[in-house]
């Protein structure tokens, strides 16, 4: 049996995905029953152009919503963390060793990250490097581009 893969959310992660269930549920689910029922009445199914692109949507929407109701169920979610060391749910301030920039990060579970947001997952190369860090640590980052040496500059 395949062990089943942990669901890291923080509250408001979770809540987003509540409200996209609940967004597909009420609002999109109704909306493509109304469109397959205009596109049946148009007669025959065969060459149905709208009728097939309503049944792919459905099938599309039916799927995110079993996913969402699934993760939803089976979540983990970061409570209070400790700011001792870097860890899931922490805000970690980092400077990259060689060209002395800083770039502040949340570590999060893989299914909220979002690296435009600075938000990165806990499996990524980074975050898996410097998890368990303290301030001052200086840590080197094994990446798809090669390895680089960050420091951690604050732990929030």
């Amino acid at each position: 049996m395949k062990k089943e893969k942990e669901i890291f959310l923080t509250e408001d992660g979770l809540e987003k995905l509540k409200a996209e269930l609940e967004e597909l549920k009420m609002v999109k689910r109704p909306e493509i029953i109304t469109a397959l029922k205009e596109a049946r009445a148009q007669g025959d199914l065969s060459e149905n152009a709208e009728y097939d692109a309503a049944r792919n949507e459905q099938a599309i929407v039916e799927a995110r919503i079993r996913e969402l109701e699934a993760m939803i169920e089976k979540a983990t979610i970061i409570k209070e963390v400790s700011t001792d060391v870097v860890s899931l749910g922490t805000k970690v301030t980092i400077e990259y060793i060689e060209d002395n920039e800083q770039e502040e990060y949340s570590i999060v579970g893989s299914k909220e990250a979002d690296p435009f947001s600075n938000k990165i997952s806990n499996e990524s190369p980074i975050a898996k490097a410097i998890m368990g860090s303290k301030v001052g640590s200086i840590v080197s980052v094994d990446s798809p581009n090669g390895k680089y040496d960050v420091k951690i500059i604050s732990i929030a």
